[in-house]
């Protein structure tokens, strides 16, 4: 590490929990963040201040007037622009050392598997339930640890599912692939800075996960009510019978 690193980092290299190892472990990790709206921009920023070595966004959006009261990784200047690029631009303002990769079309299954098998965390930050079951899906194959978020209205969610852990679930334990539907910010609003609590905290179990400390929340769901500013913790048990992850086969009917 060089010394304007070990400058520039040097409120986390304090702490026990990081130390130069884990801080060296954040400047080797490479993650892939799918959407960079209003929870994946202060993801992004805030793992690339801490030194992620390498992101990868992923987004086939273009910024909108609408997007900029909550999606703080885009300014006026960029509407009509890629929310990747635009997003890229801005990390690469926080830190230049952050090797940015962009991907700014609807990547299909087989794109989205190659993209994630070389990650080391992903950060499911997206709006609609096909995508998240096939990020979902993409990381069980791979094995590699999925931090999943969520924010509507003045609710919060947050979750970890790593199939590194025999007991964790996934997230089609949670969520069966056919119930219900999408609710979007769209039809429903959101306040600005829930979705801004939700990203940094994905962003705080990501850095937990690639540095090997503290208890990621894995077979936890988090729900945040912001109305009240109350948090409420649920467990998540994994489903044997869960068609992306179980190991008991529905008995034909």
């Amino acid at each position: 590490m060089k010394d304007d690193q070990l400058l520039r980092y040097s409120r986390q290299i304090m702490l026990p929990q990081v130390d130069i190892a884990g801080q060296q472990a954040f400047l080797d990790s490479h993650v892939v963040i799918v959407g960079v709206g209003g929870l994946g921009s202060p993801a992004a920023m805030y793992l690339a201040a801490a030194g992620v070595g390498s992101l990868t966004l992923i987004d086939d959006d273009v910024v909108e007037l609408s997007n900029l009261q909550r999606q703080l990784a885009h300014a006026e200047s960029d509407i009509g622009k890629s929310k990747a690029e635009s997003a890229a631009a801005t990390l690469r303002g926080i830190n230049s050392e952050t090797k940015v990769y962009v991907v700014n079309r609807r990547a299909g299954a087989a794109e989205l598997s190659q993209l994630i098998s070389r990650a080391d965390v992903v950060l499911d930050a997206t709006d609609n339930l096909d995508t998240r079951f096939a990020i979902n899906r993409a990381c069980l194959s791979a094995g590699i640890p999925l931090v999943s978020g969520a924010a509507i209205r003045l609710e919060g969610q947050i979750a970890v599912f790593d199939s590194r852990v025999s007991t964790s679930p996934c997230y089609e334990c949670l969520y069966k692939s056919g119930e219900g539907g999408d609710l979007t910010c769209a039809d429903n609003g959101v306040l600005a800075p829930v979705v801004g609590i939700v990203g940094s905290m994905q962003a705080l179990e990501a850095l937990k996960l690639i540095g090997g400390f503290g208890e990621p929340l894995v077979g936890r769901l988090l729900l945040l009510d912001a109305s009240n500013l109350q948090w409420r913790e649920m467990k998540l048990p994994r489903d044997p019978h869960c068609a992306a992850c179980g190991t008991i086969e529905e008995s034909p009917a």
